[in-house]
């Protein structure tokens, strides 16, 4: 049997690589401590998994619901967005429920984009982004995140021809893999870049609430009228540890999430009623989770962070989101880095080069350990001589 060729842009094969040489250490009795997959370790609030139990329990429940998510979630999202952010969003035309923020980054293409177009995707950048766009037969034309430029995109660099026929632009801060945050100023240049050149602006903000030091993350609707070319996406993965739920949402532009209701109407039949009720819950519940939950990450950042620069690894400090951007601290590609990191030590940690080019000379590394297992991470790594 043969495979459509656009496979071929799917997940690098160094993910596969990576798997297989994990199982091989386990099955060969090497204690792996995985610090690859960014899957929160935490769980959800309480009061969060008391009303998914009861919402379950209902045989009400069990219908079809609606693609575009319940009034009720809808609701939820539009006063958390108030609250959280100062902005007021529709709840019926500008909010819709997604299966996860990674529903509406991997769909929104089909309802924007034609063969040909291009669209502007972050490099290094999360892989849903460019995979979306050869699913849709568009064009990603990457946007390098340099460490010089603060991992932000160069505007100005884009060439004329490419900004003309671009359908949208990708942003995503606070910024997986490279943990980069964006201000106010940043994303007044990107609505002007979007209006010049008639290009929406898709933000994806699933990191916002995972925040360190005192420093609060922004919505790029915060600023008046961005509505107008821009959509945002988030997901009550990370925020509320609802992972396995798949439950997230998009707000912004009535007209751009119409078109991507109209794709999902024809793919999915939207979120277990059940599931929808819970993710209310979270926004609509007591938001003190968020800060505690920002605590363990930040102390776990500090004890992985200090633990390195005693041993020679300096890497700065993130400001925000579950990761870590570290540069290779040896003469080795980020691939061969990762592979002997796992062969020399048991510790899992993702290349750059599997974000993009420009992720090359890095590794990404993720805070879903206890704070003791990054300790023994730490330990580690000083025993395999690896930074020598």
């Amino acid at each position: 049997m043969n495979v459509s060729r656009r496979l071929e842009n799917f997940s690098s094969a160094i993910f596969f690589e990576l798997n297989e040489l994990k199982q091989q250490l386990r099955a060969e009795g090497t204690d792996i401590i995985d610090l690859g997959i960014g899957s929160p370790d935490l769980a959800p609030p309480p009061h969060v998994i008391q009303t998914l139990s009861e919402a379950a329990a209902d045989p009400s429940g069990y219908g079809y619901p609606t693609s575009e998510g319940s009034l009720f979630f809808r609701e939820a999202v539009a006063n958390w967005y108030r609250n959280r952010f100062g902005v007021h969003l529709d709840p019926q035309t500008e909010c819709i429920a997604l299966m996860g923020s990674q529903d509406g980054l991997s769909h929104l293409a089909l309802a924007l984009v034609d063969p040909g177009d291009y669209v502007l995707v972050p490099d290094p950048g999360y892989p849903i982004y460019e995979v979306s766009i050869h699913l849709a037969n568009g064009v990603p034309y990457l946007m390098p995140l340099k460490e010089e430029n603060q991992f932000l995109p160069d505007f100005s660099t884009i060439p004329a021809e490419v900004a003309q026929n671009a359908k949208f632009m990708i942003l995503n801060y606070p910024n997986n893999p490279v943990t980069a945050v964006a201000d106010r100023e940043f994303y007044e240049k990107a609505i002007l870049f979007a209006r010049r050149h008639n290009i929406v602006i898709v933000s994806d903000i699933a990191y916002s609430e995972l925040a360190f030091d005192g420093y609060k993350p922004m919505s790029i609707l915060e600023i008046e009228g961005a509505k107008e070319v821009a959509v945002e996406f988030h997901s009550l993965s990370k925020s509320f540890n609802m992972a396995g739920c798949r439950i997230g949402f998009g707000i912004g532009n009535k007209e751009i999430l119409k078109a991507l209701a109209i794709v999902k109407s024809n793919i999915d039949y939207g979120i277990f009623t059940a599931i929808q009720k819970a993710g209310a819950a979270a926004l609509l519940g007591d938001q003190t989770h968020t800060v505690t939950m920002s605590k363990t990450y930040q102390a776990r950042r500090d004890v992985l962070l200090d633990g390195l620069a005693k041993i020679g690894w300096t890497i700065p400090k993130p400001q925000a989101t579950m990761f870590v951007w570290a540069k290779i601290p040896v003469a080795m590609s980020s691939r061969e880095f990762t592979r002997e990191l796992l062969r020399h030590t048991g510790v899992a940690v993702v290349p750059g080069v599997g974000f993009g080019t420009h992720g090359e000379g890095f590794v990404r590394i993720a805070l879903v350990q206890p704070a003791e297992k990054l300790q023994e991470v730490v330990s580690r790594i000083k025993d395999s001589g690896m930074l020598r």
